[in-house]
């Protein structure tokens, strides 16, 4: 197994990996399938400094992926970042999540990031128990504010900061 950066020759598995979460209503919002084209301009945002993306391999293989996204998009909030982790349904209960993670938590200083955040549907158990797994905190909950498919449902946000008060 290796954790690297994403390339653009990626692309079409991390989006099949993405598309995969779609009907599960676990993971995503999206309520169709996205194509690879409209992720481009997504993907080419990451950068390698500070919001990058990476995908784990498995036997040369794509198994999942994890991204750093700007929070709010501010100047204020640079040194905070959401993240995404996707696996691929034929690599899940594997542990390629729980890598991921570490990885990210471990390399925040080196990005120049103190705080993170992931926004998971409060039905995501899994999730919600890996995050907190490592240390991560219920810092909010938005109620009723996704409808997937006529099912209203709360977003959890949970976050964890980094530099120790």
């Amino acid at each position: 197994m290796m954790i690297r950066y994403g390339t653009e020759k990626d692309l079409p598995a991390i989006v099949e990996i993405y598309n995969a979460a779609v009907p599960t209503r676990m993971a995503t919002a999206d309520l169709e399938p996205v194509s690879i084209e409209s992720r481009k301009n997504w993907f080419r945002a990451r950068n390698s400094s500070h919001l990058p993306l990476w995908v784990v391999e498995v036997d040369g293989m794509i198994g999942g992926w994890l991204s750093f996204q700007s929070f709010y998009n501010r100047p204020a909030y640079y040194a905070t970042a959401e993240i995404s982790i996707y696996i691929s349904p034929d690599f899940q209960r594997q542990g390629l999540a729980k890598k991921l993670l570490q990885e990210a938590i471990t390399q925040c200083p080196n990005l120049g990031i103190k705080n993170l955040m992931s926004f998971i549907f409060a039905h995501n158990e899994p999730s919600l128990n890996l995050f907190s797994s490592f240390g991560f905190q219920h810092w909010g909950l938005l109620p009723k504010v996704a409808d997937l498919d006529g099912v209203e449902r709360d977003l959890i946000i949970l976050g964890l900061n980094l530099i120790e008060s």
